[in-house]
């Protein structure tokens, strides 16, 4: 594949992994990317990860078309990109390695030399000619590991990202590149909003026509939307008006409790995403949590605590440098209930959060009290707008359980129904008498 006449992609898909770096899913697998640019001086930019060097090392045959390569550039050593450095030093053994002062540390300690003889070390403002293409080094520091440079081709005004902008996902791969770039830069650089700012503003001074990362898609259009989004997910600021409610329970009460929250704000037209932490993927309720502005936490004591799975999610959270968001708190106890408490404790130290002023008590199940606290919070969380209950839960009308989770829907079952927890459709509820 041709990236510009003179750089050509020479990276490889993996469709086999099912965890990138151990914990997020990637049903669509994962990209990792590599370019050569050819002009009077040959670079290779970046490697592959070590399952994948004999493919790597095929394409870049390819590329070169009988030729060598002058220089390997190493931006990021993660080994999903620079596993393959120690193959590419034996395969061109003439080739310079170019990299920063801190990468060549990192190679000592993976391949147990940093390749002295091979060394070109280049920092902020460093330039390498390749003949009509000119790389100028930018250094990005913990974007998100401490070694990091991304390189700009000022002939074909080509950004090489690093993992900036990246994504999950194999190239073949046809998907919203928002959602998969989200949970990727909220899972993997979240905490580095600050590096992020600014790197950002260092790219604002280059002219950008094509941006090169190491995982996901070239993009070359509307780079404005891109940039936007990774301004507004490095600093921290909401991307879109809307309530996460996440929650975990143990026997349904609390389910049923953030069920009927939910309606009662759908019914106002705030959009909803509901997780259930034991059951979705973490990094996807993570990811909500930053996409929208508002976020309700719900759960129960559990050992004089809160319930794992939420415990899990906050340290996730907080890691991440939440902030700038409304949060709201539901807790279940059937003696002493503490949960809130604690939610708020692991909350303290993150920046600009408003917190509800209406907290949900629930004390083993709803009852007539409990159900008035999720009104009043539903009404903050609409901005003061008043909400009522849905007619069937206010009249007490039909209950049905669902045999598979335990989700208590109150109210008749439409012929499309699912159940919002396990997603079981109808013929799975039986009527509570």
């Amino acid at each position: 594949m041709n990236i510009t006449s003179d750089i050509k992609y020479i990276g490889v898909n993996d469709k086999k992994i099912d965890l990138f770096e151990g914990q997020y899913i990637v049903p669509n697998g994962m990209a990792y990317n590599s370019y050569c640019i050819i002009d009077e001086k040959i670079a290779v930019m970046d490697t592959v990860d070590i399952n994948f060097t004999s493919e790597w090392l095929a394409n870049l045959a390819n590329a070169l078309d009988g030729k060598s390569p002058d220089y390997l550039v190493v931006q990021h050593m993660e080994p999903d990109h620079s596993a393959s450095i120690a193959h590419f030093a034996n395969a061109y053994p003439e080739a310079k390695i170019v990299s920063s002062a801190k990468a060549f540390a990192m190679m000592k300690n993976f391949f147990g030399t940093d390749f002295p003889e091979k060394q070109i070390v280049v920092g902020e403002g460093s330039t390498l000619s390749l003949g009509k293409h000119n790389l100028t080094f930018v250094t990005a520091p913990m974007v998100h590991w401490p070694e990091v440079i991304v390189t700009y081709d000022s002939f074909d005004k080509v950004l090489f990202s690093a993992d900036g902008f990246g994504k999950f996902g194999a190239l073949d791969t046809e998907e919203d590149w928002a959602c998969e770039a989200r949970r990727y830069y909220i899972g993997i650089v979240g905490k580095y909003g600050m590096q992020v700012q600014s790197l950002l503003k260092k790219a604002a001074g280059l002219d950008i026509e094509i941006i090169c990362p190491l995982h996901g898609p070239v993009l070359t259009e509307n780079l404005g939307y891109y940039i936007n989004l990774y301004d507004i997910w490095s600093s921290y600021r909401p991307e879109e008006e809307g309530v996460v409610i996440a929650y975990t329970s143990v026997y349904g009460n609390t389910a049923k409790a953030v069920s009927l929250l939910a309606e009662m704000l759908e019914a106002k037209g705030v959009k909803v995403a509901l997780n259930d932490l034991a059951r979705c993927d973490m990094a996807e309720a993570v990811e909500d949590a930053f996409r929208y502005d508002k976020l309700v936490l719900a759960t129960t004591t559990y050992n004089a605590d809160i319930f794992p799975f939420m415990k899990e999610f906050i340290n996730h959270l907080t890691e991440r440098n939440f902030q700038n968001r409304f949060v709201g708190f539901i807790e279940n106890g059937s003696w002493a209930p503490m949960a809130a408490k604690v939610m708020k404790e692991m909350l303290s130290k993150s920046k600009n959060l408003t917190l509800a002023q209406n907290d949900v008590k629930i004390t083993s199940a709803l009852n007539a009290e409990s159900e008035k606290q999720l009104s009043a919070l539903a009404e903050e969380l609409c901005g003061g707008v008043a909400v009522t209950l849905p007619e069937e839960a206010a009249a007490g009308g039909k209950k049905y359980v669902c045999k598979i989770c335990g989700y208590i829907h109150e109210g008749e079952l439409s012929e499309d129904f699912t159940c919002p927890l396990c997603k079981k459709p109808k013929e799975f509820f039986e009527e509570l008498k």
